[in-house]
């Protein structure tokens, strides 16, 4: 398993974090090359009203480098888009499917593309578009040569194939990974979001609650937890 190669896209700094860093750190523990690749800075988040807004971006990219590390991943894509303004254009798709011809993953995580009404947090429309924009670069367009025949022509970017898809998906979830032995890597990589969780106290125990709902719909033993997905062939 270390010739494979993951690329995880996300809308924003800490996106990743919160659902699938269990998972990130157990591929890394696995041999996987991981890549994260950020649609946006997170440049309308965080709650203290003191830190001035142009100093957002940067400390976001920044605090997602330290979660990154916290979980063994070093290499990072910010894409730069506005926060709160994406939307799936043809744009948006060419960027995600030239990092993946640049970084050739075998499998991806992307996020949920369609409204989840259980549970709105992570309905966010920026995590809608992501999800629907990395699926269109993943399929049809990383692996046709004549999508964005400039990828080729200027930059040398061969056509590349992402076999296997995992979906951000606690509700619908058809794959889990169990991360109860990578949870405090989980923990520690959203604890570096300062500017997003610190004022969150009861975070750990709401992940353990989310996580152990999860663990018990993938039939694992209690006291486990898991973080879902639904898994799709791209091949």
């Amino acid at each position: 398993m270390t010739d494979e190669r993951a690329l995880v896209v996300v809308a924003h700094p800490d996106d990743v974090d919160f659902g699938s860093a269990g998972t990130v750190a157990a591929w890394v523990d696995e041999g996987l090359e991981v890549t994260y690749c950020l649609l946006t800075d997170g440049d309308a988040g965080g709650f203290d009203p003191t830190v001035p807004r142009e100093e957002i971006p940067r400390m976001r990219r920044e605090e997602q480098r330290r979660a990154a590390a916290a979980v063994g991943v070093t290499d990072l894509v910010f894409l730069g888009h506005p926060d709160g303004y994406l939307q799936l254009t043809l744009e948006l798709r060419r960027d995600i499917a030239r990092v993946i011809r640049q970084k050739r993953p075998h499998r991806a995580i992307v996020q949920r593309p369609d409204f989840d009404y259980g549970r709105i947090a992570v309905s966010h429309p920026d995590h809608l578009v992501a999800g629907q924009a990395a699926l269109a670069a993943i399929y049809p367009d990383a692996r046709n040569p004549f999508a964005f025949p400039e990828l080729l022509r200027d930059e040398g970017l061969e056509a590349w194939e992402v076999a296997d898809t995992w979906v951000q998906a606690a509700n619908g979830a058809t794959d889990w990974v169990d991360v109860t032995d990578t949870f405090d890597r989980k923990m520690a990589a959203l604890a570096a979001h300062v500017s997003q969780t610190a004022h969150l106290q009861d975070l750990e125990r709401m992940l353990r609650t989310a996580l152990s709902l999860q663990a018990e719909r993938a039939g694992l033993p209690k006291g486990r937890l898991a973080e879902g997905y639904r898994r799709i062939d791209t091949r």
